[in-house]
């Protein structure tokens, strides 16, 4: 059961990182009122406006990204440790 609980949990991570990495690229490329675009936005950027608020772009560059990856990332990982010292 934990098992499946650690599969879930890194594929949430996996996820929500490649949804940040699409969000950056299509902030270039594509019009901000496209459909699919405002899709991601909308369930990217709830979680990046918190990390915004604290860190504030740097002229044109935002590391909000980032930051919410790195987060994401020590999250999942400290998650994975602990459902796997309760398996020992």
């Amino acid at each position: 059961m934990i098992n499946v609980l650690i599969y879930v949990l890194d594929i949430a991570a996996k996820l929500l990182f490649w949804l940040v990495i699409l969000k950056i690229i299509l902030s270039y490329f594509m019009d901000p009122f496209h459909p699919f675009r405002q899709t991601i936005d909308r369930l990217v950027d709830p979680l990046l406006a918190p990390i915004r608020r604290v860190v504030p772009p740097f002229g044109m560059v935002d590391f909000s990204p980032m930051i919410l990856i790195i987060l994401v990332e020590l999250l999942a990982s400290l998650l994975r440790n602990l459902l796997l010292s309760l398996i020992i």
